[in-house]
């Protein structure tokens, strides 16, 4: 018996995603070790956030890291680093910015939900362009005396009509303007933890720790320029300003070294043919189902270079709904919780599916579709 077990909830076999809505990824055992034995002792905790992040700087080919409690605080952080820097004074406002260069220039067509957390710092989100392009003209146009910073969100290569990441630094750059990346779910591939700062020039860059880092869900990384980073510090727990609520424990900077380390470590070719091999598995198996299409997706639904399985139902032929599909597998034991893909596709990530666990989703898969095709066959018949 588990915790789990004790409070009577089901374990989840998730093909969906590193979602925080399912508990974002699993952590390996140098993690959870690291963070048991981090657990056993008291620690002076600003030593240890030095060390931890020096380290974690080191690592990844960074002048400089900053843990905190997860992406959308790396964002909140990084927004009053821009807004206010280091001074004490204007630190203390937060949240309220006026008179402060508290604007951040995003693009319309690469929003997220997620850059709300720049709102959270006192700042003001201005969205240029339109939801399919812009252009590098309106984002320049856009940067002006109240400017705080650019703020840009990769999917992969982005939308078709996104400025690239690297020419947003170009622009941004051209007016002393710094640009922060929520890069949150830009794992695998692991160069990304230096490509976005080293080789694209970027001021702040955000990652998940509980994503494809597998380190505890409640832990984000910022890597950057040291006086940004240092401001990052400067407005965070311990101190009782507007960060004090993002407070890290040992337990987590633990978690969260040993998650970097061990990602680091990690042979990520072997890993990439683990996925390919499950997808192969799915479109194997899967293939002999009537009205039923399966193939390879690449790259991942948040441009990830790693292979999805997508399996697309013909809902008229097949006389099912691929909303019926999934929910069948969510009211199974173990549930099983897929992606939608478009308006009648569902996707199967194999980055969060535990060995062995293709299997029983491709047999539980198997039996729903047949079912519901042969309870549509007898509906036609009475």
């Amino acid at each position: 018996m588990g915790v789990y077990d004790d409070l009577g909830i089901p374990r989840v076999v998730n093909g969906y995603a590193t979602l925080t809505s399912l508990g974002g990824s699993l952590m390996p055992a140098p993690v959870t070790r690291a963070m048991m034995e981090a657990a056993a002792s008291f620690v002076d905790m600003e030593e240890l956030r030095i060390r931890v992040c020096a380290e974690i700087a080191r690592m990844t080919r960074n002048e400089a890291a900053f843990v905190t409690t997860g992406a959308s605080a790396g964002i909140l952080l990084a927004a009053a680093a821009c807004i206010a820097g280091s001074d004490p004074g204007k630190r203390s406002r937060l949240p309220d910015a006026r008179g402060m260069r508290n604007e951040f220039v995003t693009q319309r067509c690469a929003h997220t939900a997620h850059d709300f957390s720049i709102h959270h710092a006192g700042g003001v989100r201005v969205s240029v362009g339109n939801d399919q392009r812009t252009t590098p003209d309106e984002l320049a146009a856009a940067i002006n005396d109240n400017t705080a910073a650019v703020f840009v969100t990769p999917r992969g290569t982005g939308p078709e009509g996104m400025v690239s990441v690297g020419e947003t630094v170009e622009i941004a750059h051209a007016k002393g303007v710094p640009v922060i990346v929520d890069a949150a779910a830009q794992l695998p591939p692991p160069e990304n933890l230096w490509f976005f700062t080293r080789e694209l020039g970027a001021d702040l860059v955000i990652f998940s720790g509980g994503k494809g880092l597998s380190g505890p869900q409640s832990t984000g990384l910022i890597l950057g320029r040291p006086e940004l980073i240092d401001a990052c510090a400067f407005h965070s727990s311990p101190h009782v300003y507007i960060g004090r609520p993002l407070k890290v424990g040992k337990e987590e900077m633990a978690g969260i070294y040993a998650a970097v380390k061990c990602y680091l470590e990690q042979d990520h070719g072997a890993l990439m043919d683990s996925y390919e091999a499950q997808v192969d598995h799915f479109t194997t198996e899967l293939a002999r189902v009537e009205h039923v299409t399966v193939a390879r997706d690449f790259p991942s639904e948040a441009g990830q270079p790693m292979p999805l399985a997508r399996i697309t139902i013909d809902e008229e032929a097949a006389g099912m709904r691929r909303d019926d599909v999934m929910n069948a597998l969510l009211a199974g034991d173990p549930p099983i919780i897929l992606a939608p893909a478009g308006r009648d596709g569902i996707h199967i990530n194999p980055q969060t599916l535990r060995p062995g666990e293709e299997r029983i989703i491709s047999n539980r898969l198997l039996r729903v579709l047949l079912s519901q095709q042969l309870s549509a066959l007898r509906r036609e018949r009475e």
